[in-house]
This record gives structure tokens, sequence and C-alpha cells, in this order.
């Protein structure tokens, strides 16, 4: 069995050029050895797996080449490495600070190579300082860390720093496509995205992801198999969720995450990628933010596609929802119930079926008329021969409550603003089909055209009017509206061809008829057939004094029918 070498080892630059996504600090280092404007101490400092240590290897190499040797030569025996994570002691580096005084016996340089530095002991990082300030001429130190907060000030004095940045997915993909071809691998684009994420900006991670992925799937190299093999949450998941959100299908949004937590998958991990799927679709709306969208190629035309069919506002307000989930799971008792709330919030985002405050606007004939349209009549069918007809069968679309008429009334063949539904079966105000079938009645209701010409004008004898009067007074009374009953009782309605006349004392009495008086008129109207009747309301604030409001004067109202009752007040000191 051939020795296997892992990738990290196999594919380790040997130049600079083969350095992936330094380029700025390689050309600095290029230019300083060139230009022999190297300094004596050097820090690299960034995330793993980035190249610190590779950097580091390559330029205590270069250093000692002059161009005249053969390729097996790699002055092994000037570059010393040094762990300082195990090597921490004053001793040791009391031991190093001896070896710098030899003189190289080949080549110009002794490199000492530091790595992970930010671990030496406060006494060893003292006992160090006096050696990097005022190393020998023919030794230079490279120190390596990835913490470099945890170095002392004196020590990164004496240093040039190089911050060595992440790798970006792109390069990171990049590379991986390159060993894939050497290695005679079929990568998909996504999968090698996939597992430059993963990596998050370490190369040396995504080498050994590669390694584990090809170990799992072989020579063709999925999407599919990296998802199942790393165990991550792919676009597909998200896809799906964001199409059953725009649809409003809750029920089967509760089942898919349902179905990621079964495989394993936390839910906080959920609701994060969510809120970055809305992110990255909200950036494929914009050509100029197009270039943020860090996904292959394939990926990039379905985010293109998904972003049509969701507006700007959904995904803004889908981002702040799915982003207050993300900050109230840590701290939330029942954090499967949280994210379950959120993504029914999120699917009603779009969902206009409970809105409150939902208009339906029936359009009368004149508006078509100035459009040079011409409306279509609706017409109500004659009640059946056995059936009495009633006010009922005259009831506009918009529910309201209408009474029985006291007598028979007269049909009407024709009516404007009516439109005569069968019952509904009842529903649960809950239930998706009650919703649904609002929703279609709210579409009828808008398809409706009025035609207001055909309206009923009949004529109607004054004590015809006050019996009916009488009736939808005494049935708002037993409906519970004292108040509005006893406004209309202060007044008898007078009657001026189709004019209803009704005068009050105060605005706030004409301000409460007026505010119901569509049912009232409503009655009236489709009682008597005649929809010219319209009400008048004054305001006479001499007649005020007629009323008794408050205590005082009703205790006024009582003295003038009966003076005594002022001297049974005093003689009793009694209090209103």
């Amino acid at each position: 069995m051939e020795h296997f070498i892992v990738s990290a080892r196999k594919y380790r630059p040997q130049t600079f050029k083969d350095v992936v996504g330094q380029q700025a600090i390689t050309n600095t280092l290029l230019n300083a050895i060139e230009n022999n404007h190297l300094a004596q101490a050097l820090l690299f400092t960034g995330p793993r797996g980035v190249g610190k240590t590779t950097c580091a290897r390559i330029l205590a190499k270069m250093i000692n080449s002059d161009g005249k040797e053969t390729g097996e030569e790699d002055f092994a025996f000037n570059i010393f490495e040094l762990d300082a994570a195990s090597n921490n002691s004053v001793d040791d580096i009391r031991s190093l600070t001896d070896q710098v005084r030899i003189p190289p016996q080949v080549g110009k340089y002794k490199v000492y190579i530091i790595d992970e530095v930010h671990m030496l002991s406060q006494a060893a990082f003292n006992a160090f300082l006096k050696t990097l300030e005022e190393p020998p001429k023919h030794c230079i130190f490279i120190l390596a860390t990835t913490e470099k907060h945890k170095i002392i000030p004196t020590i990164l004095s004496r240093c040039q720093i190089f911050d060595f940045k992440r790798i970006t997915v792109k390069d990171a993909k990049n590379y991986l496509k390159y060993i894939a071809e050497e290695q005679g691998i079929t990568a998909d684009d996504d999968a090698l995205h996939i597992i430059a994420q993963k990596a998050d900006g370490a190369m040396r991670d995504a080498l050994s992801i590669f390694d584990r992925v090809v170990s799992f799937s072989g020579k063709d190299l999925t999407r599919q198999a990296v998802t199942e093999n790393l165990n991550v949450l792919d676009y597909e998941t998200y896809f799906e969720s964001t199409d059953l959100i725009l649809e409003n299908k809750i029920p089967d949004l509760l089942i898919q995450f349902n179905h990621t937590l079964s495989k394993g998958f936390d839910g906080h991990h959920f609701i994060a990628g969510l809120a970055s799927h809305f992110r990255d679709l909200l950036v494929s709306k914009t050509p100029a933010t197009i270039e943020l969208l860090e996904v292959g190629e394939q990926t990039q035309t379905k985010y293109l596609e998904q972003s049509q069919k969701a507006s700007q506002e959904f995904l803004m307000q889908g981002i702040n929802l799915a982003n207050d989930c993300d900050l109230k799971y840590k701290t939330s008792k029942n954090q499967r119930l949280l994210v379950e709330l959120c993504l029914m919030q999120l699917a009603s985002i779009t969902f206009d079926g409970e809105k409150k405050n939902s208009k339906c606007y029936i359009i009368p004939s004149s508006y078509f008329k100035k459009k040079g349209i011409t409306p279509i009549p609706v017409k109500v069918p004659k009640p059946a021969a056995s059936v009495a007809p009633s006010a009922e069968a005259k009831t506009p679309s918009t529910p309201v409550s209408t009474p029985q008429a006291p007598a028979k009334q007269p049909e009407a063949e024709t009516v404007s603003n009516v439109v005569t539904n069968p019952p509904p079966r009842r529903r649960s105000g809950l239930s998706l089909s009650s919703i649904r079938a609002k929703k279609e009645h709210q579409i009828k209701q808008l398809e409706v055209v009025v035609d207001e010409e055909n309206l009923p004008t009949e004529p109607f004898t004054e004590e015809r009017f006050m019996e009916v009067w009488e009736f939808i007074t005494n049935k708002i009374r037993k409906d519970g509206k004292h108040n509005l009953a006893s406004i209309l009782s202060m007044d008898t309605p007078k009657l001026k061809g189709t004019n209803i006349h009704l005068e009050f004392p105060t605005e706030t009495n004409k301000k409460e008829v007026t505010q119901n008086q569509f049912e009232l008129m409503n009655y009236i109207r489709t009682t008597l057939s005649n929809f010219d009747i319209s009400l008048v309301i004054t305001v006479n604030e001499v007649t005020e004094k007629k009323y008794v409001f408050t205590d005082e004067d009703k205790y006024e109202k009582l003295k003038e029918s009966n003076p005594n009752i002022e001297i049974l007040r005093r003689a009793f000191d009694l209090d209103l």
C-alpha cells in the first residue's frame, strides 16, 4: 500500500508565486530581497492556514540562494524552526541566543522561525528582547502567530509586521479546482464552492476537507455528495423554503423545517442561513451589487431567478424578522417554537387574506362613462312566490344586520349597489378554507359594476315612513345601542320630499348619528324601495336648553317644577 500524503503537505507552495491569496505580502518580500531591504526581525500574523509558516520557509530558502545551487539544496542546516508552544521557557530562549552567535557554514544567513510565538512566557519574552533588537548580521528572525494581541508591545516594536488576510472563497475555489485537475478528479463548481465556504478563509482547512470528500465520493465530486458528507445546509434547502414562504404555504414550510431538524441541523443555523439567503437575494436584484454574491455560476442563476419573485420590501422585512429571531434564539426557552413563529410570520408578509383594513370598492357607472365604457347592470332575481318578500332579499353585499319589515314591502326588480349571494357554509375563522373563501368573495366584489340609473324610486306616504322610522329605532334600542336610540328620540323627523330632516342640540349628537347612518338609511331605502332618500342633520344650540345633561341641570329643572325641593335640601344640608 502506497503511503498517502495529504494535499496540505503535497501541494504546499515552494515559491512565492504558488502562495494563494497573499499577493501583497509576497510582492513586498520579493522586492525587499531584490533591493537588499529586508529587516532582521519579521512578524507574520493572521488566521490559521493562510500561509504564514509556508512564506517563512520560502523566505528562508530565498535569502540564502544565489542562483548557483542545485534543485536539491534546501539549506536545511541554516533554517531552524522552534515551536514556542512547547519551548516557551527562559532556558529554551537562552539556548537559542547561544546558537545565534555561531555563523552559518553554508549560505549567508541563519534563519530562525519561531511558530506560535505568543505562547512564550513573560520571562522568555524579556530574555529574547535584547537578541531580537540587536541580532548578529548573519541572523534573521521570523516570528509567526495567530494572536498578535498576546505579544508584548516591546516585541512588536522590534519587528516588521506582515498581516496575512483570510483566503477569499473565490481564490480557495480556484486553487481547489487546480488540485482536482492535477489529481484527475471531476468536480462540480458548486461542490468546490461549498468546500471553500466551509473552510472559512483557511487554505489548509480547505485542502483537508477536499481530501475527506474525495475519500467519500471518489473521482466524481458532486454538490450533493459534498453537502451529505459535510452535513451542511445547501442552497436548495433555502431556495425551497423561500418558495414556500412566497406562496404562503405555512404547513409545508413547518414540515420542511421539521425535516431539516431531523437531519441533525440546529434551528439557529437554519434561521441564520435563511437571513443570509434573503441578503443574497437582495444583492441579486441590483446589477451593481451582483459581485457581492459569492456563489457558483449555476447557483447564481438560481438566485437571479428567485430574486425576481421577491420584492425588495419583502426581503427587507424578512431579513429583519430572521435577524430578530437570530438574536433571541440563545435566550429563548422554547427555541423550536421561536423559529416556527418566525417562519409563520415570514409566510404571512405577502398574505393579505386576513387584513383588517382591506377595502373592496364598488365602482359607480359614472366612472366608466367618463372612460367611454358601458357598465353591466347587476340584476336581482325575483324571489319565489311562496317566500314572503323581506328586506333581507335586498341587503347590500356589506354585512349589515337588517331587521324584518313591519309590513309587506313592494318588490324591486333592479337594485343598485346590491349583490345577492347564498349564505356560505359556516367555517372556522382560523381555517385555511374560510380564509380562501373570504378572499374569493372579495375578488368577486371587485368585479361588480353598479348600474345606478335603475335605482328604485317608488313613492311612499309620510305615515308609511313614520312606521318604518319607529320600527328601526326600536330595533336599534333592542340591539343595545341605547345612546344612539336616545339621540334619535330627541327630535321627530320631518320629511320634505325625499329628505329626512333632523335637528340636534350639539355637534356630538350629529357626529354619533352620522357615524351610524349607514344601517339606518340602508334599511329605510330598501324597505321603502326609494334610494333617493337622504338624511339632513342640523345643529341648533338653542334647543340645547330643552335637554338636561348634568346633575345641576336636572336639579334646576326640578326646582322649576317644585320650589319646595330647595327648602328640603337646605333643611337636611344635602349635596347633589
